[in-house]
């Protein structure tokens, strides 16, 4: 079984949060996981001016999904960063190319799932994952969050991304926080959830 990671990174917060997922899905016996990003639309000058260039060549070594990798997935879990309270333009682009999988119900009944990071504590870390989920339930998949049951998502010892509707990251004001351990574990966490429910419901 193959559980599909689709992704956009900018400057490298969501990718690590998507090789958690990844390593929480080849936890599960049988599974394995893909990872894939969405295409870029910013121009090599405009990344240049984001300073994110460097972060880009490393990202760009990952294969761009394609449409029909989608349908072929058991599962298929999504990676975005924030943008004023909703996913990134790359990533609804990508999924605005969907429209003939959706009439003929392609992703109808597959597991799915989403993960995100935003630059502060309160933007948008939520109703980024629950406008995403928008878009697979009209899809008609499975929505599978980050449930309760891994913990350290409560905590408040530590200011730390992760709600029930998906794994999150915090990555700063100026971008320099990377995802924490904990932050990674919710990942890994989701990841081994959706595998163990793709499984069973394949089995």
């Amino acid at each position: 079984m193959n559980v599909l990671i689709v992704y956009y990174s900018l400057y490298g917060h969501v990718a690590a949060m998507a090789q958690a997922v990844a390593e929480g899905v080849h936890q599960v016996p049988g599974v394995t996981a893909t990872l894939r990003r969405v295409p870029e639309t910013l121009t090599d000058d405009i990344l240049e001016k984001m300073q994110a260039t460097e972060a880009q060549k490393t990202l760009s070594t990952v294969p761009v999904c394609t449409l029909e990798e989608l349908e072929h997935a058991d599962a298929i879990i999504f990676g975005t960063p924030t943008r004023f309270g909703n996913m990134c333009g790359q990533m609804r682009q990508f999924l605005d190319a969907t429209g003939q999988i959706w009439m003929r119900g392609g992703l109808v009944g597959k597991p799915g799932g989403v993960f995100c990071s935003t630059a502060t504590q309160h933007g948008g870390q939520e109703t980024t994952l629950m406008s995403f989920i928008q878009t697979l339930l009209h899809q008609g998949m499975i929505v599978i969050g980050l449930p309760y049951a891994y913990a350290p998502q409560m905590r408040i010892d530590e200011i730390v991304g992760g709600s029930p509707y998906g794994a999150t990251t915090i990555a700063g004001g100026d971008g320099s926080r990377m995802p924490t351990e904990s932050e990674l574990d919710g990942a890994r966490y989701q990841g081994r959830h959706i595998a163990e429910i793709t499984k069973k419901l394949g089995g």
